[in-house]
């Protein structure tokens, strides 16, 4: 049972994922306080391979509200991701591929209570792709539509 704390919902929209990978993250006692009241944002961030470590980039987490002066951490910061050397190594190679990122898709607590992040390893999406994939949804929802109202006769 995953305790879903945030997601990316729309990296499918405007990236094409490959593969993804579950991924631990290193973060201070308040910042997991913060996480179990579910006030966290990875819209807007990625991740990055830098110096032989893999970093969270943009990630943002609250404040905690009762974390002493010395407990508070910056929101914004660079968060350390933890993966086997192996992993790391995979998705070293992955985003140095033409046109690959390593997208954060969604934040949870798995089921013995740690956050973990699974990252995806996305290609861009052109606008023409994003007109076709709106295009096909709008259709599965007109089609599925039809196919009540049919059912009803």
């Amino acid at each position: 049972m995953l305790k879903l704390i945030a997601e990316n919902r729309r990296a499918r929209f405007d990236y094409a994922i490959e593969s993804d990978i579950e991924t631990g993250i290193m973060l201070s006692g308040s910042e997991v306080k913060s996480l179990r009241q579910g006030a966290a944002n990875i819209a807007d961030s990625y991740a990055s391979v830098e110096d032989g470590e893999l970093w969270l980039i943009n990630g943002y987490i609250a404040p905690y509200g009762q974390a002493s002066a010395f407990g508070r951490v910056e929101e914004r910061r660079r968060r350390k991701l933890l993966v086997s050397r192996r992993e790391r190594a995979k998705l070293w190679n992955a985003s140095a591929r033409e046109g690959m990122t390593l997208i954060p898709l969604s934040l949870y607590f798995n089921e013995d209570g740690r956050v973990k992040l699974k990252l995806g390893v996305a290609k861009g999406k052109k606008a023409a792709d994003k007109r076709a994939a709106s295009a096909e949804r709008d259709w599965n929802r007109q089609k599925s539509r039809l196919l009540k109202e049919g059912s009803r006769c």
